[in-house]
């Protein structure tokens, strides 16, 4: 269980461990993975690769044996989760595992460029304890997608006391420390982007281009990404109960001034009070208002739920482990 405060020291600046969840993306490690270990080896550290398969069903195995056969060494943990538990779930899990000094995550579809490797590990050792990759523009998303992910961002910016910086995502190289320290919070239910954001640390955002998928296709429809917002938003925002609590007073004031209306109305002219529309129409639009609000109300209460359970984050069910960095103690306990 963590600590109410946590304090990590730098430590040494000599290995790499680069992570990576994937689901179904055996075609495209086939091509990555070679690339990355050339690169990995041109910078002269020691590394290993963590790939998490998280609850994928294609040949993936086969094609990390095949990469290790083609090597003169195998550096490779390759964990396999019991069922999909989602990327945020195999992103921890993997590192959990992870050994290095640092530890860089990104994508197994090749859009993650593994020419920027160098670069990140060279701001990683003039100090920077979080180099985070933001790409220079979403012209590979659809418009719309794009104009949404902004008003995400905008909403969960103001008022904080830490900044999600807008498109940056899973990729980045992160020193030692600031994974101890990822992987001591305790929730079940991870925002990652906003758990970095609210670690701190000196964080340096690095432009880059987008690369193309080597293979396949996006394993994130929008209904995922509509989830990942949702728990985002419950995660590290109040701006909806508030917002829930100030339409609940907004309500009632024009309720009293609308009935001290009716009130005068009939007791100084004489009018009889009428409109039987207009009373079925604010009944129902009150009822709707208080619905939406039960409902958000909920996706909170929802929240608790998860965390109260205290269920393990993901399952382990097999471990191959080829890696040549020194063991750590794992900070998350994973149910074997």
């Amino acid at each position: 269980m963590p600590a109410s405060s946590i304090s990590l020291r730098r430590g040494a600046r000599t290995s790499i461990s680069v992570v990576m969840p994937v689901l179904n993306e055996a075609a495209s490690l086939a091509q990555l993975l070679p690339q990355l270990a050339d690169t990995l080896t041109r910078t002269e550290m020691e590394w290993e690769i963590v790939i998490v398969n998280d609850g994928g069903s294609d040949a993936l195995e086969e094609v990390v044996a095949s990469f290790e056969r083609s090597r003169a060494y195998s550096n490779v943990q390759l964990l396999r989760l019991s069922r999909n538990f989602g990327k945020e779930a195999a992103l921890t899990a993997g590192l959990n595992a992870a050994r290095g000094d640092a530890v860089l995550s990104m994508d197994g579809d090749g859009q993650h460029p593994v020419q920027l490797i160098p670069q990140l590990i060279a701001y990683w050792r003039a100090g920077d304890d979080m180099v985070v990759p933001v790409p220079e523009s979403r012209s590979h998303e659809p418009r719309l997608l794009g104009m949404a992910k902004r008003a995400f961002y905008r909403f969960m910016q103001g008022g904080e006391r830490f900044h999600i910086p807008p498109s940056a995502g899973d990729f980045r190289l992160m020193d030692r420390r600031v994974v101890d320290a990822l992987l001591q919070l305790p929730e079940r239910t991870r925002f990652m982007k906003g758990l970095y954001a609210w670690l701190g640390f000196r964080t340096r955002l690095l432009p880059y281009a987008v690369q193309p998928r080597m293979a396949g296709s996006t394993k994130f429809p929008l209904r995922r990404l509509i989830e990942l917002a949702s728990l985002g938003i419950t995660s590290f925002s109040l701006k909806p109960l508030r917002f829930v609590s100030i339409a609940g007073a907004l309500i009632s004031l024009g309720a009293l001034s609308y009935g001290s209306y009716i009130l005068v109305e009939t007791l100084v002219v004489g009018n009889p009070v009428s409109g039987w529309a207009t009373l079925a129409s604010g009944i129902m639009l009150l009822s709707g208002i208080q619905l939406l609000c039960l409902g958000v109300i909920a996706e909170y209460l929802g929240r608790v739920f998860e965390e109260a359970k205290q269920r393990p984050l993901y399952v382990l069910d097999e471990c191959i482990d080829h890696s040549r960095l020194g063991r750590r103690e794992p900070v998350l306990k994973a149910m074997p």
